[in-house]
């Protein structure tokens, strides 16, 4: 083995346990306390609040869409290769591609949204529930992503 190999294999090992170890430490913290006091004349403007809730509710939206989209291209894809009468190996393959590099896109909505969610007076529990779900997020679209890049490496090698 290569040591490029083994490295990389170390860094596939560590990284998960190291989100998953700090997603553990961000739900234990103390939630108590808020981040900033804020002031009864320093408060955000209703309307602020209202353009935010309008901003969250159309990245959700946006990923709902993307990621809906992906599964009924993905699943059209896959019925019309069960009929395609010569078959390539690697086309079911092409349509998992095409499904993660969907799915992570709609991640990211996701994660937007969440910012979203805590851009005004966020509370320290606000926070550390934004940690936790982006860290489980990038957890997520780690491994997809490196799944997709693998997928891409043996389409290549069997070119």
């Amino acid at each position: 083995m290569k040591r490029s190999s083994v490295l990389d294999s170390i860094i596939d090992l560590l990284l998960p346990l190291g989100l998953i170890l700090g997603l553990v430490l961000l739900l234990n913290l103390n939630v108590g306390q808020t981040v900033a006091e804020t002031a009864a004349g320093n408060a955000p403007e209703a309307w602020l609040k209202l353009l935010i809730g309008y901003l969250e509710s159309g990245a959700e939206m946006a990923a709902a869409i993307v990621i809906s989209a992906a599964v009924v291209q993905g699943f059209i894809a896959y019925v019309r290769q069960l009929f395609y009468i010569r078959q390539h190996i690697d086309a079911t393959e092409k349509i998992r591609l095409q499904l993660g590099r969907r799915l992570a896109l709609g991640l990211e909505f996701t994660v937007a949204s969440d910012i979203l969610r805590t851009a005004i007076a966020p509370t320290r529990q606000d926070i550390l529930t934004l940690g936790a779900i982006v860290l489980l997020r990038t957890l997520l679209n780690y491994f997809l992503e490196r799944e997709i890049r693998q997928g891409e490496e043996r389409s290549k090698a069997s070119e």
